[in-house]
Formats: C-alpha cells, sequence, structure tokens
C-alpha cells in the first residue's frame, strides 16, 4: 500500500513558491533555484502544484462518470503523468510500457510502476497505492507474454470487482494486443475512447495549470535567449541547438521533443532537425523549440533570425514579412465559441506560392505536449477536419511556415496562447530578430 515516508514530517519542512517541500534531497522533480530567481524577476506567479494535482485527477474522474466507466488504465506516460504527476523514465517508457495506473472512478488510485521504484511516487499523496508492474511487452517478458498479460489482468479485474460496483466498463489510452484480450478474457468491457477522455481531460486548463504554463515559458524563453546569443557565423547547427538543451535541463526543464533546428538550404523545405552544418554568414536559422519544461509543461514556440552582421535580402524580408502577418492575423481571430471549421477556412491564408511547402497545422492543442485539437489548412479540411469550437482554457499554438517549393530558405514562427473569456492571452513573449521583422 501507498505509504509516504515524508507525510508526517512535512510540517517539519520549509515550502517551496510553488507549495512543494523546500528539500534537497527529495526524490521529486521540479524547477531549479535558478527558475525560482528568474520568474521572481520577471514577477512571474508560481502554481499550487498540490491544487494543480487535484484539478487534474478530477478531470479525469469527470469523463469516467460522463462515459459510465468503473475506471480507466493508462499507460501512456503523458497521460499518467497528468492523472497523478508520476514521473520515471518518461521518455524510456513511451517504448517499453513497463508503467501504468488504474484510477477507480469511485475509488483508489494504483500505480503499477517499474521495478524497485516504488520510492519515487511517495511524495505524491493522490496515489493511494503503489505496485511493481507485472510488464507483458516481448522484451521483458519474452515467450512469457501471454501468461504476464493474464497476471496483470487479473489484478486490474480484481480492483474493478472491488469498486466498481457491478459496473465492468475500463477505459484504456493504449495496450499491448495480449493485454487487451486478457482483459476481455475477464470479463471486462474494455472501452476503446480512453485516449479520447483523457484529451477532453487535459483540454481546459485552470489558472493553476495557467500559471505552471507561463513558468515553463518563462524558463523556455531563457534558454532560447541563451541560444541565440550563441548563434554566430561559424557554429554548428548542433552545437547551437544544444544550448537550449543545457538551458532547459538546468532550469529543472525535462526533455525536447525533437531537434528541429535548421539553417539556410535546410529550411526548405521545413521539419530538418539539426545536423553538422555550419552556420554561414547572412544565413536564415530556424527553430521550434518542441520543449518539455518545468512542471512537464511543453512550450512551443518557433522564431528564426538573420545569421551575423549582414543584412536581410529582399527574399528574406519578403518570406519573414509573410509569415509574420499570416501568424498575427490568425492570432488575433482566437476567441471563444469560434469552430475549428471557421479557423481553418477563415484568417490569413497564404499566398499559392507558398502552399505545396506550408506547415501541416494552422493551430494546434498544447499542454503536457502537443495535444488535440490539430486544426489544417482549408484544403487538408476533408481528410483532416474534425468538429469543435474554441473554449476559456483550451491552450494553443499558432503556427507559420513560409518558404517556396524549390526555394532556396524559409521561415518559421509560431506563438503560444490560452483562450480567455474576452478573447486570448498571448503566452509566449520571445522578441523577434529586429533585422527581419517588418517595420511598422
Amino acid at each position: 500500500m501507498h505509504n509516504s515516508p515524508t507525510s508526517a514530517l512535512k510540517r517539519s519542512f520549509q515550502f517551496r513558491p510553488d507549495r512543494t517541500l523546500d528539500e534537497n534531497d527529495r526524490i521529486e522533480i521540479g524547477p531549479s533555484p535558478l527558475s525560482y530567481d528568474e520568474w521572481a524577476d520577471l514577477g512571474v506567479e508560481c502554481p499550487d502544484i498540490p491544487a494543480l494535482r487535484e484539478y487534474r485527477l478530477f478531470r479525469v474522474r469527470e469523463q469516467l462518470k460522463q462515459w459510465d466507466c468503473a475506471g480507466i488504465l493508462l499507460f501512456d506516460p503523458l497521460n499518467v503523468r497528468y492523472a497523478t504527476d508520476s514521473t520515471n523514465m518518461m521518455l524510456w517508457i513511451t517504448h517499453n510500457s513497463a508503467r501504468a495506473c488504474y484510477i477507480a472512478t469511485e475509488g483508489p488510485v494504483v500505480l503499477f510502476d517499474f521495478h524497485n521504484c516504488r520510492h519515487l511516487s511517495h511524495h505524491l499523496e493522490l496515489i493511494d497505492e503503489i505496485r511493481d508492474m507485472t510488464s507483458f511487452f516481448f522484451f521483458v517478458a519474452g515467450d512469457r507474454c501471454e501468461e504476464k498479460a493474464n497476471r496483470f489482468a487479473s489484478e486490474i479485474n480484481d480492483l474493478v470487482r472491488q469498486y466498481g460496483g457491478g459496473n465492468k466498463r475500463v477505459a484504456i489510452d493504449r495496450i499491448e494486443i495480449k493485454g487487451l484480450r486478457a482483459l476481455e478474457n475477464h470479463g471486462l468491457e474494455t472501452v476503446d475512447h480512453g485516449m479520447e477522455m483523457m484529451e477532453m481531460a487535459r483540454e481546459i486548463k485552470n489558472e493553476n495549470e495557467l500559471k505552471a504554463m507561463r513558468c515553463a515559458v518563462a524558463a523556455c524563453e531563457a534558454s532560447v535567449k541563451e541560444l541565440e546569443q550563441a548563434l554566430v557565423p561559424g557554429i554548428s547547427e548542433n552545437e547551437l541547438w544544444a544550448y537550449l538543451h543545457f538551458g532547459n535541463i538546468r532550469r529543472g526543464g525535462e526533455w525536447i521533443e525533437t531537434r528541429i533546428l535548421s539553417s539556410g538550404p535546410r529550411t526548405n523545405p521545413w521539419m530538418a532537425e539539426c545536423g553538422p552544418r555550419i552556420i554561414q554568414e547572412g544565413d536564415l536559422v530556424g527553430l521550434d523549440t518542441d520543449l518539455v519544461g518545468v512542471y512537464g509543461y511543453c512550450v512551443d514556440m518557433s522564431r528564426t533570425w538573420l545569421a551575423g552582421d549582414t543584412k536581410a535580402t529582399n527574399k528574406q524580408r519578403e518570406l519573414f514579412s509573410v509569415a509574420y502577418e499570416h501568424i498575427m492575423t490568425n492570432m488575433e481571430r482566437l476567441r471563444p465559441g469560434l469552430s475549428f471549421r471557421d479557423l481553418s477556412f477563415g484568417g490569413h491564408q497564404l499566398p499559392e506560392k507558398y502552399r505545396k511547402e506550408q506547415y501541416s497545422v494552422r493551430y494546434h492543442g498544447i499542454g503536457l505536449c502537443d495535444e488535440y485539437p490539430t486544426i489544417p489548412y482549408p484544403e487538408y479540411w476533408e481528410k483532416d477536419g474534425n468538429n469543435g469550437i474554441l473554449q476559456p482554457g483550451m491552450c494553443l499554438t499558432v503556427e507559420a511556415y513560409v518558404g517556396e517549393h524549390g526555394g532556396h530558405e524559409g521561415v518559421k514562427l509560431e506563438e503560444q496562447v490560452v483562450i480567455t473569456e474576452e478573447g486570448y492571452e498571448q503566452l509566449s513573449t520571445y522578441p523577434y530578430d529586429p533585422k527581419l521583422v517588418p517595420k511598422a
């Protein structure tokens, strides 16, 4: 059973500005002193982390009640993080299903963790019980996958029988096929909307989540500033990108989902990850942060700079001007009640010569990572569009990539916002390169 060794001692500890214990040797991850100092200087308010955790678990259970489920079984590490704030080898777990969590609608939160890792979540009071995970993916189970899947399914079945009140409907976000079959062989009714339920739970951020995201943005932008200061002709793309990673980690951030930084001709078409290319005088250099920062919140903004002390060419200014107009016009439209279709078909549309290489989406949701929804360009609406409306508390990024098909360079810009009752609040504030930004 979950029995926190620190709970009885909490009264003797000091608390950090985010209401977590101010203890040097704690297991809990979180912001570094550098981040707290920078936020204080900026006037950025820290979240109340215990209250944030309670809100997120409440949102999950709201979904369970709406779908009439006895509980939900989570394997996706970001869903487990959202529901419990428990972390353990997050990237490794994305491709090794060695952790899971069962959340009863009316009952306990049971975390199944990797071997000998129970201590990593003892500080999380919303987790009622921690068990060792019986993993049934082939890497660890080999020819005993089915046996181990049945053993795990038996544990879940016992929890459902004990706390489900006769309801056998269990939502699942994702699972190995043998695990799904084992659960069904135990008589459980598996509900395949688990990922949808978690995306809907994660969609609306309250003020505590927004405070955490503002902190993450501030830490990210401090790291981007260090990267920009290191941007000089003669540095390689790899070395330049490393400044962002270093800045994120030393401030208490967690990882970066991509390595999308490119220069010169590697900026067109977009999506090239950083490599050994040496940046030249007069190159455009584009960055998409894709950064999972402090408190696990994602910061997804893009900037394009001009390398060196040279002046931008007419073509470079044209590319930047179109991208700037695209992102500013489409951001200004944001308000609650606007439909996803309106977002796709309205606002600024790119000139025809830039559409073949335009970005995959105009907007997408964001929270602990890129999240629902994605809102495509109008020519992809029939294939990729989906229904929905903007609501207060939804966080989005506004995208722009501008480059001609076969052109030499391109410009990537992106801003992060939250929808408010009146319109929107821009969360990302990092300045544009004055050598490229259109003059007023």
